[in-house]
C-alpha cells in the first residue's frame, strides 16, 4: 500500500496531507529535525531525525519505495525519490517528474551561482491559498492514479 513521506520542517501543507491520508487511510511519515509537534493521529507517524542539514532527506530517501509519494520543496530529495520510482510533489502542487527534474536541478545550481556571484539573496514567492488548493487537488490526483495503477497490476498477476 502506498505511503506518503513529508519533508516536514518547512512544509506548509501538513493539514492537506492529513486530510487526503485520512480519506484514503494512508500512512504518513512526517519527518523533521524535532521542531514539529507530533500529531495525535493514528495514520501520522512523526519521525524525528538527528540534527543535520540532510538528515530528514536521507531518512526519506532510505525509506521511500516505488509507488509512494514524497512532499518536498527540496529538488535533490525529489530526484532521489524519483530514482526509486516514487512520486514527488512540491507543496504548491507542482509535480517533480523524470522529465523536469534535470531542469529543476540546473535552475537550482544557476540560482546558487547567481547568489554567490552577486552576494544577493533570491526570494521565493509567498505561499497562497491558491497554492494550497492546487496542492490538495494534485495530491488527491496522485493518490487516485497510484491506486488505479496498483489495482491494474494486481489484476495482471
Amino acid at each position: 500500500m502506498l505511503e506518503i513521506y513529508v519533508d516536514a520542517d518547512a512544509c506548509p501543507v501538513k493539514a492537506e496531507v492529513e486530510k487526503v491520508a485520512t480519506r484514503h487511510s494512508l500512512i504518513v511519515h512526517s519527518v523533521s529535525n524535532g521542531g514539529i509537534r507530533p500529531r495525535p493521529h493514528p495514520l501520522i507517524h512523526s519521525v524525528i531525525v538527528a540534527e543535520g542539514a540532510d538528515a530528514a532527506d536521507n531518512w526519506i530517501a532510505e525509506h521511500i519505495q516505488s509507488g509512494d509519494i514524497a512532499i518536498t520543496s527540496d529538488i535533490l530529495l525529489a530526484g532521489r525519490c524519483l530514482e526509486k520510482d516514487a512520486r514527488a510533489l512540491r507543496p504548491n502542487g507542482d509535480p517533480f517528474t523524470p522529465d523536469n527534474i534535470g531542469i529543476a536541478k540546473g535552475m537550482r545550481e544557476l540560482q546558487r551561482h547567481l547568489r554567490e556571484a552577486s552576494g544577493n539573496q533570491t526570494y521565493n514567492a509567498g505561499f497562497t491559498q491558491k497554492d494550497r488548493s492546487r496542492f490538495l487537488g494534485a495530491l488527491e490526483n496522485e493518490v487516485q492514479a497510484l491506486k488505479r495503477l496498483h489495482s491494474r497490476q494486481g489484476h495482471e498477476r
